[in-house]
């Protein structure tokens, strides 16, 4: 009995030890997947592109993610997708002829969400941005 209740404990001891080293492991291997808060100021990035072409950017930019699109509105210049069960808003403004802006929000105002969502986003972007639409 004594020696039933030595290996109880220990293993008590030593499993959650070894599941926090797993779970910071799982951390440190894709930090884009893992949620983050995220600022403010890091959901937004200024195109030298028209507002127009950003738009369509941004919806081949959700598509090729693999994210969910929810609504388009292209009069008003937003996006509304799914990724990780979160709802996000992608807006765009124009700035002037040449430049335009792209904000990605989450709908529910929780800032704490995988960065992956907006770096891979405007990744894409910065990849196309000279071709043609």
């Amino acid at each position: 009995m004594k020696k039933l209740l030595i290996i109880i404990c220990l293993s008590i001891l030593i499993l959650p030890k070894s599941f926090a080293n797993d779970v910071t492991q799982i951390q440190r291997a894709n930090p884009l997947t893992v949620s983050q808060s995220i600022s403010f100021e890091d959901c937004t990035k200024i195109f030298n592109i028209n507002q127009e072409k950003l738009f369509y950017l941004t919806l081949a930019s959700i598509s090729a993610n693999r994210f969910n699109i929810d609504e388009i509105q292209s009069n008003n210049g937003y996006i509304i997708f799914s990724a990780n069960r979160n709802k996000y808003l992608a807006s765009i403004a124009k700035i002037d002829k040449t430049n335009a802006i792209l904000k990605i929000t989450p709908c529910n105002n929780i800032y704490n969400f995988p960065p992956g969502v907006i770096t891979n986003t405007f990744k894409y972007i910065d990849l196309n941005l000279m071709a043609k639409i």
